[in-house]
């Protein structure tokens, strides 16, 4: 696995990841997107064997890991939208094949997305842990009502930046990431200082804050229902059925729609299975992403 390389998209450097015989184009090309607050590197333990036999890239979204955190703005917001032609640009100027997307939570949605702007550029989805997006504005009214509201007043009080600022320091510490992803993996071994300071180190950046009040406040786009009723590829889901988040339970729900070819529950793992039980899911990568 290479260590990061940079590519500019409308004047922002993003960082990537590749690994694998890169010079060969008749070989598979496998596109890792990760979850929300994690970056390329959430995928190291699963490049290395996938490399054995494709192409495989692992991409920083705008806004995470080591790639540029521009203020947002009318033009550059952080939306599932900006992500998803963020990766079709990638896929057509980097990887220059058709590609399998592979995304973990809202890096799950980016790759519909990605099927969505461009049909000719994707394959094939493997949604890993897709997030079910329960705060989505409209979702909310299937929630309880003071979880909901709840939901609303959190995403007001961050408009105020003092506010803002002090919740983020909250989370911000090697204390409350730990809190958090002991809640996320049911495998506690995988929780490593090694982990923990991959999350926490892109938050340092000046415009993190910013970056992470966008996105919590964001409740539009679209729905993951609505992506997968309309994709134009195959989509195959794995789902830790561990998850404490996105219950596994209305991920099997998902299973009425056309473009779900098969889901496959990953027994024992919480949100992150590629990171938690990578044995288990490095041979369903290399089957269903690669085709051995």
């Amino acid at each position: 696995m290479k260590n990061l390389q940079y590519w500019q998209w409308r004047g922002h450097p993003i960082a990537y990841r590749s690994a694998g015989d890169l010079t060969n184009s008749d070989l598979p090309a496998l596109v890792l997107i990760h979850g929300f607050g994690a970056s390329s590197g959430h995928w190291r333990k699963n490049m290395p064997e996938l490399a054995e036999t494709g192409r495989i890239f692992a991409i920083d979204l705008l806004g995470f890991g080591n790639s540029a955190k521009p203020l947002p703005s009318q033009d550059l917001a952080y939306t599932f939208e900006t992500w998803g032609q963020l990766v079709v640009d990638f896929c057509q100027e980097i990887v220059r094949t058709p590609v399998t997307l592979a995304g973990n939570s809202i890096g799950a949605i980016v790759a519909m997305q990605v099927a969505h702007y461009s049909p000719n550029t994707v394959e094939q989805t493997i949604l890993i842990n897709c997030s079910l997006r329960q705060l989505h504005i409209k979702k909310q009214h299937k929630l309880p009502w003071y979880e909901a509201t709840g939901a609303r007043v959190m995403q007001q009080l961050l408009t105020f930046r003092p506010f803002a600022q002090l919740f983020f320091s909250q989370i911000n510490n090697p204390r409350s990431v730990r809190q958090i992803l002991h809640q996320a993996y049911a495998q506690k071994d995988a929780i490593t200082p090694e982990l923990i300071e991959m999350l926490l180190q892109p938050a340092q950046d000046p415009h993190a804050l910013d970056v992470f009040v966008e996105f919590v406040r964001y409740s539009g786009g679209p729905t993951p229902e609505e992506l997968l009723e309309s994709l134009p590829c195959p989509a195959i889901l794995l789902w830790g059925d561990q998850d404490p988040w996105e219950p596994i339970e209305l991920g099997r729900e998902w299973q009425k729609f056309p473009a779900v070819k098969a889901f496959i529950p990953i027994e024992g793992a919480g949100h992150c299975p590629q990171d938690e039980l990578p044995e288990v899911v490095n041979p369903l990568l290399l089957k269903y992403g690669l085709g051995n």
